[in-house]
């Protein structure tokens, strides 16, 4: 059992290099009421989340830092703001499907 938490733990800590590993960690570290509040939101309401979830976004997977993979994939000369709006769009239409 210990293998799998620190498997689990190990996973959380690694900074995501993809849009849907980002999603995909998101997904694993919020809890139901705030995966509801994106879930319900109408997609011109997103911005809503720009410094709240955006502001967690861009500092703990580090896309403010030069040479990320994950500012990368989210496209060539991206802000870090954007970026983060691109994470979270994609986290909203993740959850959609799953509705």
């Amino acid at each position: 059992m210990t293998e799998i938490w620190s498997a689990l733990s190990s996973e959380i800590l690694r900074t995501p290099r993809t849009v849907d590993e980002a999603v995909d960690r998101l997904l694993l570290i919020m809890n139901d009421t705030e995966r509801h509040a994106v879930a319900c939101a109408e997609e011109d309401e997103l911005v809503e989340f720009h410094f709240c979830l955006g502001v967690a976004l861009r500092n703990a997977f580090g896309l403010h830092n030069p040479g990320s993979e994950l500012a990368a994939a989210c496209g060539t000369d991206i802000h870090p703001d954007g970026a983060s709006g691109l994470i979270i769009r994609a986290l909203w239409e993740r959850l959609q499907d799953n509705a």
